[in-house]
């Protein structure tokens, strides 16, 4: 019988970059959300390994052992036929191959399978956060997760269509050693506090990566000039953007606004949590 899991949009609501392993991987302090739009995974067990991708943005997409939901499958020694609908732009900073691998996990670990928290860090430093799929500050290179309280934020996530390779935007980014977010995050009643909070935070990825991609930059001034918008900013390493609003009816709007003076850009109004 096939088994069918949801795998949703990561956004980096922040991100400070405060330091630099010798290893060379780098120290995160991130408040992560999900938001209610993302792809979708069909499973029927059986005897091999493969799959199939299908969806707006299956152009590009490996089926084979270079694609991590058939990584994370390997792991926890799954097999069976896989069906991918990609709904989220690949590359696009918002873990959709991360949320794919850990949707994986989470479905084979319902159906017995054990599956180390050391493995799934090993498929991706946000394939752990993506496994929790809800509101959480993450630390070190991913692996420290506590999960927070938010109110449902309405957003409207936004992409120009350009794919910037993570190493690039880490090898511009002129400071590896900077402030971490505050050591509590407080309680908010509504998504004009979060906002207003979260003003005074970063992601100190966004300055490298508008300097590579104007595109990324065109579409923080436009989410920055719709209607009723909160806050704008990248999420993660780009190219998405996201806009917070205070109710779902102007994120609707903002999309409805955006889409129709960018037709060639993805665009989503979604609920993150």
């Amino acid at each position: 019988m096939a088994t069918k899991a949801f795998a949703p949009a990561k956004v980096n609501l922040t991100l400070h970059v405060t330091g630099q392993r010798a290893n060379g991987y780098h120290e995160l302090d991130s408040l992560v959300v999900f938001a209610d739009v993302g792809d979708t995974l069909e499973f029927s067990p059986g005897p091999d390994l493969s799959m199939a991708v299908i969806g707006e943005h299956a152009a590009g997409v490996p089926v084979d052992g270079r694609n991590l939901v058939w990584k994370a499958a390997e792991a926890a020694g799954w097999t069976g036929h896989i069906v991918l609908n990609k709904v989220l732009p690949h590359g696009g900073g918002i873990g959709g191959g991360s949320s794919d691998a850990a949707a994986t996990l989470r479905m084979a670990t319902d159906q017995g399978a054990s599956v180390s928290s050391e493995a799934a860090l090993s498929l991706g430093a946000d394939v752990p956060v993506c496994q929790l799929a809800r509101a959480t500050r993450m630390r070190g290179i991913g692996e420290q997760l506590d999960p927070v309280t938010l109110p449902p934020l309405p957003a409207l996530l936004v992409n120009p269509g350009v794919e910037i390779p993570t190493g690039a935007v880490f090898s511009a980014l002129e400071s590896r050693e900077n402030p971490p977010m505050p050591m509590e995050i407080p309680l908010f009643e509504a998504p004009a506090d979060c906002a207003e909070w979260l003003r005074h935070q970063r992601n100190d990825l966004e300055p490298p990566t508008t300097g590579l991609a104007p595109d990324v930059a065109r579409v923080l001034e436009a989410l920055s000039d719709t209607k009723h918008a909160l806050l704008s900013r990248m999420s993660g390493s780009g190219s998405t953007c996201f806009a917070l609003y205070p109710t779902m009816k102007d994120a609707h709007f903002a999309a409805y606004e955006i889409g129709a003076a960018h037709p060639s850009w993805w665009c989503r109004a979604a609920q993150l949590n």
